[in-house]
């Protein structure tokens, strides 16, 4: 609808109301044979009526008698809808937009996130997450940006930021701020099927090789994260009986070209990457290569550092270097929930009880999602006892 309208608004307002009327219409008269023509063929005539109601006061007529031929047109094949995700991916990630505006509308209109859940990413509040995408929808319509995978040499402008958008989404999806469930299962294989889709639009880069290697090498391990019962089951009690073996392995096969690709240097993609495929290769918990996940840590916040790297940073010290000096690393590190409930661990390891339950108490003051907190929850009544 972006392709043919030319308008990120108006695109989005005649799928929203194509929506509303299949929710009106298919509990009454039945789920259509092809629910998306059905849906591609309605918000085609929403776009015509909301075009036209424009036409006296932004000078529409133009577009609306071309809407109304493109709605007696064949529907897009499958073809052109892979085509347009992709030619969507890099409108959102034009260089006139500020990256983290084109992280966000990709985020928006791509991917489906909500602006609260676009802040959360962002580390922003929801209603800047707002201003910021009316604002890059206004700009694109006004710069008049072309909805189209640009040339080869357009693409180290816009590679960044859409491997930002790609990984931004896996993240909202692995690590959901809150919720009802610890994982938004179809956010990561969204995210996953973007990955894949950049890797063959570029199969010789290695940057987003790299990407979809640390989301397969990420997703691999996902179905033994949670119990049956959807509460979180960490990484030292995790059946690796479950992880996916096929999956690892071409995630590690992806991450060697994309290394060889870059002469090894590594960008922070592949180092997160690489320390996955340690995770992915220890036969057990006590059998991974703790020195080299720090190594490789080391690495990542030289090139990338954030507060969710020191924290990850300073849980692989404190196995491979004891909890004291975990601890000291998250002296220096920002609190947060996940913060409280790190150091509540670590301190618990370290026999001081009484400060883990403090700490484990601080991390249920926040967002968190529902077996986040229950699993905090469970660790603090049984630190309790302990005090």
């Amino acid at each position: 609808m972006i392709r043919t309208v030319g308008d990120v608004q108006i695109a989005e307002d005649a799928v929203q109301e194509a929506v509303v009327a299949a929710l009106a219409a298919w509990p009454v008269s039945g789920v259509p044979p092809q629910p998306r023509a059905w849906l591609t063929v309605t918000a085609r005539r929403k776009a015509i009526d909301i075009l036209r109601r424009e036409q006296a006061r932004r000078g529409k007529e133009e577009e609306g008698g071309r809407m109304i031929d493109l709605a007696r047109s064949d529907l897009p094949s499958d073809a052109v809808v892979h085509d347009d995700l992709l030619r969507l991916i890099f409108t959102c990630c034009h260089p006139t937009l500020s990256p983290p505006t084109q992280v966000a509308l990709a985020l928006r209109t791509l991917c489906g996130l909500s602006p609260a859940q676009i802040a959360g990413v962002l580390l922003t509040t929801e209603a800047a997450t707002e201003k910021r995408l009316t604002r890059a929808r206004q700009k694109i319509a006004a710069a008049r940006i072309p909805y189209r995978v640009p040339p080869p040499d357009e693409f180290p402008d816009r590679l960044p930021a859409v491997c930002a958008v790609i990984h931004s989404l896996y993240t909202a999806g692995h690590a959901p701020v809150d919720g009802g469930s610890a994982v938004d299962v179809d956010a990561c294989a969204e995210a996953v099927r973007l990955a894949e889709l950049l890797h063959t639009l570029l199969p010789d880069q290695p940057t987003p090789a790299g990407v979809l290697a640390l989301l397969l090498l990420t997703e691999a391990r996902r179905p033994a994260r949670l119990s049956a019962s959807g509460d979180v089951v960490t990484l030292d009690r995790q059946d690796r009986s479950r992880w996916s073996g096929a999956t690892i392995a071409r995630g590690i096969a992806l991450l060697n070209a994309s290394l060889h690709a870059s002469s090894r240097r590594a960008d922070a993609y592949q180092l997160q990457a690489a320390i996955a495929a340690e995770h992915a290769r220890a036969a057990s918990y006590d059998g991974t290569d703790w020195p080299e996940i720090v190594r490789l840590y080391d690495l990542l916040v030289s090139v990338a550092p954030s507060p969710a790297v020191g924290l990850a940073r300073a849980v692989a010290v404190a196995e491979a270097d004891g909890t004291d000096a975990g601890l000291a690393l998250l002296a220096d590190l920002p609190p947060s929930p996940r913060w409280h409930a790190v150091r509540g661990d670590l301190l618990a390891r370290a026999g001081r009880y009484a400060d883990a339950v403090a700490a484990l108490t601080a991390s249920l003051d926040g967002p968190a999602t529902d077996p986040e907190r229950r699993h905090r929850a469970r660790r603090l009544a049984e630190l309790r006892e302990l005090v």
